[in-house]
């Protein structure tokens, strides 16, 4: 969100997740972002956290990045950015990949049934391949690498016929006067409502089984709005969304040129309208008729009024009253006990990877008194997290200024828990020129959903990578056929001073290095387990494996059903969070 475009798919940053239904009663924009909570609390704040993060108006940099003065100001100052803050430093702001990021619609929406009924619901997008995330180093390494990369893997994935999936659910709430549920403001878009007290119910699954034919006429020109609603879905008075209900419209006119974007076809409705909307730039209907409004007696009275079995848009009725002044509620006012929440519901390695995302970011401040005070509001969320980032800063750990809550963990909203489908995670076959054993891994990688590649020293049949093409990014895991000896090419990649004459090729070594870094699964046939040695890595361990070409495969598949193997590299503190 924070990046112009060209900037790097893989960079620290929040995104977007919009989904356009076509439905026989109009379209549907569920307008979200792939954390559950925003910045901000009410609309007219959209323009400063934008400043805020964006590169500094006097030098323009840096690009697509949250490390800098400005940003850190703003969110230490304006305290009601904390939840979203601390998700934006937690993995979930380096998603492995768009099919492995989960979607929320971010604020309380109403629904009514046939019976007038009403109830108050948030929308989540839940991906069937599991919550993933990359690790810092491997996000900077894409970055160069494959600044794309991403957006790559999406259509390489359904190209593949490894379509990704998405249960789409709601947690339900009763609609009361308040509206609130269990103490929590529904309103309040930098809340969530854990899953534990109210569960996600499952009502459909969305597949991308296509890719866009014409990237500028089916993504650049789309428009989404939350605006864009159909009978049973209505908007609550959520201040935020009440904002961004005008505020969508006002940039699509701008972006889009005029107020006709909504016949360009990939914005057109999928079933018959007529709003007597006409002219204006850009208009490509040719409208018939000589009188667009209602009533008229020129047009036969045509638009007729929809009759009572017509599905016609209604707001929810509702009664209004009270004094309109410009202040959010008591309720909102809470800024920090559900980002303890957040925290104490990690993963000890999750919450490792939290304290280094906040000493990265705040050492990249130049202003002292920003460090200070943002290390102030960790101390309000949490007192072991504060202790550790202001220690890494070189800075006093400050007293809370109220003792956080002692809230119970909800571990929904971690990314570590149970195992998930490995269809279309990919599989680096590396192997010498022989190719030895390259045909049982294929077929037992394929069997098991895996998508195998096959890395060799140059190209031909059969080969998918070479040595020089090869990047451990694209990899979910590796299995080593045998222990290739440096290639003819290798020279270029250069050698250490005192390696002069390596038995592995340098860049499969670099390969292993650093999947075994990034805490990724690796397989060696027992006639390639030299290769570990060569590389400087061990031969036993977590995550380490040594069978025959489809044993392997099978293991590695198991391994990958958690992703990553986490425990090679325990925690400060062995997992003691007290």
């Amino acid at each position: 969100m924070a990046g112009f475009r060209g900037s790097a798919d893989t960079v620290r940053d929040t995104r977007g997740f919009a989904t356009k239904f076509y439905t026989d009663e109009g379209n549907y924009d569920l307008v979200g972002n792939n954390i559950p909570v925003f910045f901000i609390q009410e609309g007219i704040k959209f323009p400063d956290i934008i400043h805020a993060v964006k590169p500094e108006p006097d030098r323009e940099i840096p690009q697509a990045q949250s490390a800098h003065d400005t940003f850190w100001d703003f969110v230490s100052l304006h305290t009601e950015a904390q939840a979203h803050v601390a998700w934006s430093m937690s993995d979930r702001a380096i998603p492995l990949s768009f099919r492995t990021m989960e979607g929320f619609g971010v604020h309380t929406f109403r629904m009514i049934n046939e019976g007038g009924e009403t109830s108050l619901v948030k929308f989540h997008w839940k991906p069937r391949q599991g919550v993933h995330s990359q690790v810092w180093e491997e996000t900077q390494l894409t970055a160069g690498k494959d600044p794309d990369f991403q957006r790559r893997d999406l259509y390489d994935a359904i190209d593949a016929g490894a379509y990704p999936m998405w249960d789409l659910g709601v947690q339900v709430f009763p609609d009361t006067e308040d509206e609130t549920f269990e103490g929590i403001d529904l309103l309040d878009p930098t809340k969530l409502v854990p899953e534990e007290l109210s569960p996600v119910e499952i009502i459909g699954t969305m597949t991308l089984t296509h890719r866009p034919v014409n990237f500028f006429a089916e993504v650049e020109q789309v428009m989404f709005n939350p605006g864009n609603l159909v009978p049973g879905i209505d908007v609550t008075n959520d201040p935020l969304l009440q904002v961004r209900l005008f505020s969508y419209i006002d940039t699509q006119i701008t972006r889009l040129g005029g107020p006709n974007f909504a016949q360009l076809p990939i914005n057109r409705a999928h079933c018959p309208v007529n709003d007597m909307f006409r002219d204006g730039f850009h208009q490509d209907a040719v409208h018939s008729g000589v009188a667009p409004y209602r009533p008229n007696s020129l047009d036969g009275g045509n638009p007729a009024e929809a009759d009572d079995d017509s599905a016609a848009f209604i707001d929810v009725p509702g009664r209004v009253e009270g004094e309109k002044v410009r202040e959010l509620s008591s309720s909102f006012d809470d800024h920090f006990s559900q980002v303890t929440l957040f925290v104490r519901s990690l993963s000890e390695v999750e919450f490792e990877h939290l304290v280094q995302a906040y000493t990265f970011e705040l050492s990249k401040c130049y202003e002292q008194a920003i460090r200070e005070r943002q290390v102030q509001c960790l101390a309000d969320i949490d007192e072991r997290l504060c202790a550790r980032v202001a220690s890494n800063l070189g800075l006093p750990a400050p007293a809370p200024r109220s003792a956080p809550g002692d809230p119970e963990p909800s571990p929904a909203l971690s990314q570590h828990r149970g195992t998930w489908p490995v269809a279309g995670r990919k599989l680096a076959l590396v192997t010498g020129a022989t190719q030895d054993g390259v045909p049982e891994a294929k077929q037992a990688a394929e069997a098991a959903g895996l998508v195998p590649l096959v890395v060799a020293p140059s190209g031909g049949t059969g080969v998918d990578r070479t040595f020089l093409t090869a990047a451990s990014i694209e990899f979910d895991a590796v299995l080593v056929l045998d222990a290739p000896p440096p290639a003819a090419d290798s020279a270029v990649e250069g050698r250490a001073e005192d390696d002069a004459a390596p038995q592995l090729d340098p860049r499969a070594a670099r390969l292993l290095g650093e999947m075994y870094r990034h805490c990724k699964p690796i397989a060696t046939t027992p006639e390639a387990t030299s290769a570990l040695s060569y590389a400087g890595l061990p031969n036993k361990g977590p995550g380490l494996v040594s069978a025959a070409a489809d044993a392997a495969v099978t293991k590695l598949a198991a391994l990958l059903e958690q992703h990553r193997v986490w425990d090679r590299f325990p925690p400060e503190g062995g997992g003691d969070r007290s």
